[in-house]
């Protein structure tokens, strides 16, 4: 079921390309605004973001972000995003907007791993749309595969994330 509507996904994805299309959140393709960023399986927590929000992370392993072909978010996602969601909806960041990029491992077609990047901020947008935070302090885009460093199963596991930046 998931394969066949990031299929769809896709499709619609190859007709945006043509000349609607997002753009992607780093301007510039050597942007690394998130080196060094705190990641947590599914999330990848800004710096800043995680500096000035005082995000608390649980000590977790190196388990996948998201589950190969997935885009369900984990416990451990939720807390991280209850933390973020309560920062820009009554904390310091109150009011700004957050960029949430959806990436992928290098397996699978191009079109399709940017689908399923989408898919998978699109879930962090639900639930933080959930927790209060505006559908316009979002913005929405995916990456794919394009900057995946992963050349076996272990080190695709911390290209399957979604990234979250002050935008």
């Amino acid at each position: 079921m998931l394969r066949t509507s990031l299929i769809v996904l896709a499709a619609a994805l190859a007709v945006a390309a043509t000349g609607c299309a997002k753009k992607p959140v780093a301007k510039d393709p050597n942007d690394t605004s998130l080196t060094g960023a705190k990641v947590r399986r599914g999330v990848k927590v800004s710096d800043e973001l995680a500096r000035v929000c005082k995000i608390q992370f649980e000590n977790t392993d190196k388990a996948p972000k998201f589950d190969f072909d997935e885009a369900a978010l984990l416990p451990e996602d939720r807390a991280v995003l209850e933390q973020v969601a309560k920062c820009v909806t009554e904390g310091p960041m109150k009011g700004r907007k957050l960029a949430l990029v959806g990436r992928a491992d290098p397996r699978g077609e191009t079109m399709y791993n940017l689908a399923l990047g989408e898919h998978r901020a699109d879930s962090v947008r639900v639930y933080l749309a959930k927790l209060g935070v505006g559908e316009d302090k979002m913005v929405l885009t995916s990456r794919g595969e394009l900057d995946a460093e992963g050349s076996d199963e272990e080190t695709w596991k911390t290209d399957r994330r979604v990234d979250i930046a002050l935008n």
